[in-house]
């Protein structure tokens, strides 16, 4: 059992899922043990959970084979299965002076209420990065955001620092806007990019041309945002106020998926961002169907370029 800081935990992990596969890869290459990999259920999650813990040197256990003798217990589950399986370990473990982490971004650490009961220390620890299949994303210079009981807030501060992090608490209430911000960072944006590619298309680019096309101006985007902040980075027709261009836009985006994400995207900015001619935007931009199409009836319509 993990008595003072100067030790590092053993760890294991309950999910063999992306999450789990970067936090535990990473964490072996910063010198924890990690102990088991548990999966729940099925021959899926068993062949996934002995994939994870090749890598790591580990072994992995169904649910009902688990030991349960790390110092430290990391769920890694969906959200949605977070309670019902910290009831389902309750009893499957002396809890009494050991360490529970989530890293669910909108859950707190009550989701673990029933391990607290049972005195285990618990806390959330999430990570502000992007985690895919089949990668381990470099955690160096990430925000950890957590909360919980003082020991475990304690021992998860000093991996995310041994992991090459950031840590910073956030209050409970806060954790669903927490994670929405994390969305629009990565899982949003990259539906906003999904619907520009569909445009380009739409447009006539070739399939295989539209991410050459696509990143230097995206990237340069970035730099410009992170340099001088959203207001300076900001340009285009917006900013200089070119109503018959917007116009042009809704009326060539028509009934496409992604006219309701540049609309969106639009009014947003028109009413948080520097833009010239802000009202006539915003009634071009919020112009239902028929009316958009009434108003440009006499507005040359851009030649359609769909094969």
């Amino acid at each position: 059992m993990l008595r003072a800081m100067s030790k590092l935990p053993g760890i294991s992990f309950v999910g063999a899922g992306a999450l789990a596969n970067g936090l535990a890869k990473r964490l072996r290459e910063s010198g924890y043990r990690i102990d088991e990999i548990i999966v729940r259920d099925g021959r899926e999650s068993l062949a996934k959970g002995r994939r994870l813990a090749t890598k790591v040197r580990a072994q992995a256990v169904r649910l009902e084979q688990a030991t349960f003798t790390a110092d430290l217990i990391w769920f890694a589950v969906p959200d949605d299965s977070l309670a019902s399986c910290a009831e389902s370990v309750a009893k499957a473990a002396n809890w009494n002076g050991r360490i529970a982490l989530h890293s669910s971004g909108a859950l707190t650490s009550d989701e673990l209420a029933p391990l607290r009961k049972l005195g285990a220390s618990v806390a959330s620890l999430h990570p502000m990065m992007t985690f895919v299949k089949n990668q381990a994303p470099d955690l160096k210079g990430v925000a950890f955001a957590m909360e919980g009981d003082r020991r475990a807030t304690a021992v998860g501060k000093r991996i995310a620092v041994d992991l090459g992090g950031t840590v910073f608490t956030i209050q409970k209430k806060a954790k669903p806007l927490y994670h929405a911000f994390g969305a629009l960072l990565s899982p949003l944006l990259v539906s906003q990019l999904t619907a520009a590619e569909e445009v380009a298309k739409g447009a006539g680019i070739p399939a295989s041309a539209v991410a050459t096309a696509m990143a230097p101006i995206l990237l340069r985007t970035l730099e410009n945002y992170f340099a001088e902040g959203g207001a300076k980075a900001f340009s285009g027709p917006l900013v200089r106020g070119d109503v018959q261009t917007i116009r042009r836009h809704v009326a060539a985006l028509g009934q496409k998926p992604a006219a309701e994400v540049y609309k969106v995207l639009a009014r947003y900015a028109v009413d948080q961002l520097p833009v010239k001619n802000g009202e006539e935007l915003k009634r071009v931009l919020t112009a239902t169907t028929k009316s958009r199409r009434r108003e440009g009836k006499h507005i040359p319509q851009l030649p359609s370029t769909r094969s």
